[in-house]
């Protein structure tokens, strides 16, 4: 599918910056592939957290999840122990991540981020890895 690059490259991106912070990172298998369980995109974890991560890209238009592609994140990071996020990454910013239940639902039963909703509340890579919460606290 050379028309999914992008999505590809960005979720490369997201695992190199994600061991960049020590967490160890797996890709799931290319959908459609080895299996037709529904597997989040990114699974990571650094022997305290543990976060199972489906990730969208965007050229600014607004991301959209199905309730099923939501379902089955959930589902799987309630079995495997992990926290269930969505990972959204839009041209020129950086990764912003959320929680299921905090994502908007469109009256069809669909997800959706906005760019703008992304960058006022989602969490950066860096707080999502510990990075500024622990600064936050060394600071007193």
């Amino acid at each position: 599918m050379p028309g999914n690059r992008k999505g590809d490259r960005r979720e490369r991106e997201l695992v190199n910056e994600l061991h960049d912070r020590g967490f160890a990172v797996m890709r799931a298998p290319a959908s459609g592939s080895s299996t037709d369980r529904e597997l989040p995109d990114v699974l990571a974890g650094n022997g305290d957290v543990f976060y199972a991560i489906e990730a969208k890209a965007s050229n600014g238009r607004p991301i959209y999840l199905t309730g099923e592609e939501v379902e089955a994140l959930v589902y799987f990071s309630q079995n495997f122990g992990a926290k269930p996020r969505i990972g959204v990454r839009f041209d020129r910013e950086e990764w912003f991540f959320f929680h299921p239940a905090d994502l908007y639902v469109t009256d069809g039963g669909n997800y959706r981020v906005k760019q703008e909703t992304a960058l006022a509340e989602g969490t950066d890579i860096e707080e999502l890895t510990g990075g500024s919460a622990q600064t936050k606290l060394s600071g007193d």
